[in-house]
This record gives C-alpha cells, structure tokens and sequence, in this order.
C-alpha cells in the first residue's frame, strides 16, 4: 500500500472509533436521564411506564399512611391541578411532612401508583425545580381566579333603564 492510501485508511478508523465512542457516551447518557413532571402531566399520560422520572409538587394533607410494622408509605402528591399516588419504602427526609414540597423520583406502574426509590424533601422554595415551582404558580393562580368568580355577583340590569 502506499502511504497515502495507508493515511485514508487511519483516518477512516479513527473516524470510525470516534463516531462509536460519541454514540456509547450518548446512549450511556440517554439511559441515565432522568425528567422531572408534574402530576398534571403524569395524569395526562404523557409518561412512559418503563422509565426513571421525577415528580413534584406538594405532599397533599390528610393522604399521608404508613404500612404497620414496615417503612413502606403512601401520600398524594399535588400540583394544586392534579393528585397521584406516591409508593415509597424506605426511610424518609427529616423534613417529609404533609403540605411540604417533595421531589420522588422512581417508575410510574400502569396501575397510576407512582412508586418512589427516592424521595427528597425540600425546606423553601430555592431548591424547587423551575418546573415545579411554575407547576405551583399556575395552581395558585388558578385558584385564585376561582375564588374571585365564586365571589363576584352578577348584576342585573332591567330593560328600560
């Protein structure tokens, strides 16, 4: 072979190496990320069953049961939209308590019960996702509107006036 032919042939093999390495690290990388919903979008269907996902929102008060004589617990967390059921076994955050702001991250059973590997308890708003923190604006907010059209009166107004 001459040298120039022998040149195009390892410029080729390493295209060759560096193209697989670039698709391991992706594919490596795809398999390990991990996106963060909210229960709105869980009840919409828009997650898979078979992948690792996030969920948050707040730990809705009076849904809070733990399993006698095990760690295994259930709660609702809520969005102010929408609720689903959280499964965890295990020990939780010293600061899990109802009303508080939660990340779980874990699988979604077909069945609607989310079940939770891991569960992280949060102190105020600084360490919320972006996503759930707006997730929780847009609740709010919607609230409110609801609470003023309960309150507002219609006014009647009679022909000829």
């Amino acid at each position: 072979m001459k040298a120039r032919s022998k040149r195009l042939v390892l410029i080729g093999v390493i295209i060759v190496a560096f193209g697989a390495a670039v698709m391991l690290v992706l594919n490596a990388f795809q398999e390990n990320l991990v996106f963060f919903h909210t229960p709105t979008e869980v009840k919409a269907r828009e997650v898979a069953y078979d992948r690792q996902i996030r969920i948050g929102g707040l730990v809705e008060k009076g849904t809070f049961k733990r399993e006698e004589e095990t760690t295994t617990v259930t709660f609702n967390v809520t969005d102010g939209e929408s609720s689903i059921l959280v499964s965890y076994t295990g020990i939780l955050p010293d600061l899990f308590r109802e009303g508080q702001g939660i990340v779980a991250e874990g699988k979604l059973l077909t069945s609607g019960v989310f079940v939770a590997s891991h569960v992280f308890a949060k102190h105020d708003e600084t360490y919320m996702p972006p996503e759930a923190a707006e997730a929780l604006k847009r609740a709010e907010e919607k609230a409110e509107a609801t609470v003023q059209q309960a309150t507002t009166k219609p006014t009647i107004v009679e022909k000829g006036e």
